[in-house]
């Protein structure tokens, strides 16, 4: 299960929300503008106050580009099948 915390304003949201569209998983998006409490859920999981925050399979992994390094070491992929 891939979940993003998200926001449409956010060139760093729309970046690895086609990152992760390109790996043809599924993915749940929580837009913080639409629902103010998402940001607010992203906070407390995360402990962080920017968008976006990814998590895979329950596990935070960051922002952008955090996810863009697990996929310039060729991390991501095993990532998402597991």
């Amino acid at each position: 299960m891939i979940e993003m915390f998200y926001s449409a304003y956010c060139p760093y949201c729309t970046r690895a929300k086609a990152l992760l569209e390109s790996k043809g998983v599924a993915l749940t998006i929580f837009d913080v503008n639409e629902d103010p409490m998402q940001a607010i859920n992203a906070r407390k999981r995360s402990g962080l106050g920017t968008v976006p925050q990814i998590f895979i399979n329950g596990n935070h992994i960051g922002g952008c580009d955090d996810l863009q390094a697990l996929e310039d070491a060729g991390k991501l992929d095993a990532l998402l099948k597991a």
